[in-house]
């Protein structure tokens, strides 16, 4: 649907508390120098559309000389997608990409039938005092793309579509939304949203996806008279046109969802695949350790050092 109030004069029904189907709590897990909130998977939901994983890294802080270091690591079966909001990432995988992500701008890598990255804090910026803050998300794939090559895609935040009605701005980051579509050539059909809302302004919900979720990142929403603060994932009933009013102090939420998968997925550490038998295999090639003639190899420029397998 549009998103403009003069194209499109009924408005959709702010959400009422039962057209949430899943209220989620994110678990917390301290990594030393800084939290992450992990929304997806949960106990009640795996899935948001093909969204199979949801953490929000800090917000955090960091004195000189200190930073972020995630040691090359494998990946089979997903897209991994970067957003930061405050902070840098320096992305090096086993294809040969080479990325610095600054806020705004999106990550996204295909890992197929296998890859490897690492994500660090530059040497640039741990000279000086300096903070982080973002959303690391995974996007399982259909089982059509889970066997093709890797591949990686970097789009700044300038081309990334951005919607501005009534209070409210919305960047496109993946997918279709509102009459829009992000230049990231995604593998099925989806939507992620980064949104600002006024105090009180109102986002609708693409009401043409079957699943649809709301993280608040900052301030809180208010459904039915109960107010959600930071740090909630909601997710929608499908088929209901909805909108989400923001409470006194505005706020910044995710939007997420798209169409559910084929069949089930399962995910074990850093893998996630249609089948169990996907998932063992690539557990012994990594712990094999052959990254010469093996099905993964270590990033370029970033191949001293590796996380093994759990």
């Amino acid at each position: 649907m549009s998103w403009n109030p003069t194209a499109d004069p009924v408005c959709p029904s702010v959400a009422e508390m039962d057209s949430i189907e899943t209220l989620i709590v994110p678990r917390a897990r301290d990594l030393g120098d800084f939290e992450v909130r992990r929304a997806l998977p949960a106990p009640k939901r795996q899935m948001v559309g093909p969204f199979i994983f949801f953490d929000q890294a800090g917000p955090a802080e960091f004195v000189t000389g200190q930073g972020v270091d995630v040691r090359p690591h494998p990946h089979i079966g997903l897209a991994t997608v970067t957003y930061l909001f405050r902070g840098e990432f320096h992305h090096r995988d086993s294809i040969g990409s080479d990325q610095v992500i600054l806020p705004g701008a999106v990550n996204w890598m295909t890992a197929g039938e296998g890859v490897t990255h690492s994500e660090r804090t530059s040497e640039e910026t741990r000279k000086r005092p300096h903070s982080l803050f973002g959303i690391q998300t995974w996007v399982a794939l259909p089982e059509a793309a889970e066997d093709a090559p890797a591949s990686f895609e970097h789009q700044g935040k300038d081309v990334l579509p951005e919607i501005e009605a009534e209070g409210a701005t919305a960047r496109l980051i993946l997918g279709t939304a509102w009459g829009r579509r992000s230049p990231v050539a995604v593998s099925s059909e989806m939507f992620y949203a980064d949104v600002t809302l006024a105090p009180h302004a109102r986002v609708p919900l693409p009401d043409d996806h079957e699943d649809r979720g709301v993280y608040i990142v900052s301030g809180s929403v208010a459904i039915s008279g109960q107010e959600f603060e930071a740090g909630r994932m909601m997710v929608f009933r499908p088929g209901d046109r909805l909108a989400i009013a923001a409470g006194p102090q505005g706020a910044r939420l995710m939007l997420l969802g798209g169409a559910t998968l084929g069949g089930p997925r399962y995910i074990w550490w850093n893998f996630v695949a249609s089948s169990m038998e996907r998932i063992e295999a690539a557990k012994a090639s990594w712990r094999s350790g052959d990254f010469t003639h093996g099905r993964f190899r270590l990033p370029p420029g970033d191949d001293e050092e590796y996380i093994p397998l759990p």
